[in-house]
């Protein structure tokens, strides 16, 4: 995985003939990594496997002979595999790892003249920073893609970008700004049907069911419950043996929602539906959206039914209460 062609050209004579069977087999494998990662989390080993296909199937091929139009498909394709070996590495906690995948994406994708996917990629970084509690940083990482998308990337990649501008404007506690960020991610939502025909496989996630769920997450951080539960209606529900990650944050981000409300028990009925599905699922990331489910339940936690929940949080999951007055209370609560 070392070589990074020119841009200038893409073609290359080396080993045995790359051809459009190569590539299918890798996007297969894309496709595949993908669903397992959703279904089951990035520590599957179903979905971590994707580093085997870099290696061992993506790997060779790049030095092998390829034209100039399959060499760029072959770095786009291998760049996706990239971005997905990061994205799996960032949801169990190896963020190391996660970032030196991304950049090689980034160069991948270069190398294949694919904007798109690098817009992709760079916003995907941004939500790695997000997570990590860089949020001036992801806010400046997700425009910067917005700005490098502009003319180049498809309305539906566009509107990504802005989305999680607007999910680091709202860790930031900047109402105004996400609220901007989030109106402009819908606004190109709704243009994105005339370009149905060019959109990249990849994007096909992001429709208005997808922004609604996350606009949900950008009104509880910023405590507002009330719009955070108008936007959760407004979402399609997801098939939990399909986006089993995915479900079990949700309720656990609408859960805080109905907390932040002072609706303890519904609240407490998400939360342990949240469990019941996470608890089948390899992943870090959603193990710290029931942390910050803990952590609004300080005000109650000396309620019975609280305990129970905090304690099958432990025993499930291995996620013990959040204690008070850190930085995760202060800013859910």
């Amino acid at each position: 995985m070392a070589r990074h062609p020119p841009d200038e050209t893409a073609d290359h004579k080396g080993g045995g003939q790359v051809g459009r069977a190569d590539l299918d087999a890798l996007r297969e494998a894309a496709d595949d990594a993908r669903r397992w990662d959703s279904k089951y989390g990035g520590g599957n080993w179903k979905a971590n496997s994707v580093t085997d296909s870099l290696d061992h199937r993506a790997g060779p091929l790049l030095q092998g002979s390829f034209s100039d139009e399959i060499g760029r498909e072959l770095f786009s394709v291998t760049a996706e595999l990239s971005r997905l070996a990061g994205w799996t590495a960032f949801d169990v906690g190896q963020h190391d790892a996660a970032q030196r995948h991304f950049i090689q994406a980034l160069r991948l994708a270069r190398a294949g003249g694919d904007v798109q996917l690098g817009c992709y990629v760079l916003t995907t970084m941004a939500m790695q920073t997000l997570m990590r509690g860089c949020t001036s940083e992801a806010v400046d990482m997700a425009q910067g893609a917005f700005e490098r998308a502009k003319g180049q990337a498809v309305a539906r990649v566009r509107a990504f970008t802005k989305l999680i501008e607007a999910r680091a404007h709202a860790r930031e506690n900047d109402a105004r700004a996400a609220s901007r960020a989030l109106k402009a991610s819908e606004d190109l939502l709704g243009q994105a049907k005339d370009d149905s025909g060019d959109e990249p496989a990849w994007v096909d996630f992001y429709a208005h069911s997808r922004l609604s769920a996350d606009a949900a997450e950008i009104f509880r951080n910023l405590k507002n419950p009330k719009m955070a539960l108008a936007w959760n209606q407004q979402a399609t529900a997801m098939a939990p043996g399909v986006f089993t990650r995915s479900v079990g944050m949700r309720l656990a981000i609408v859960g805080i929602a109905h907390l932040q409300a002072r609706n303890l028990d519904h609240g407490l009925e998400l939360g342990n539906r949240s469990v019941g599905i996470l608890a089948r699922v390899q992943s870090t990331r959603a193990k710290d959206y029931v942390r910050e489910f803990n952590a609004a339940l300080a005000t109650w936690r000396r309620e019975p039914t609280v305990r129970e929940f905090i304690h099958r949080t432990r025993k499930e999951l291995g996620v013990a209460a959040c204690p008070t007055g850190s930085p995760l209370l202060v800013r859910l609560t």
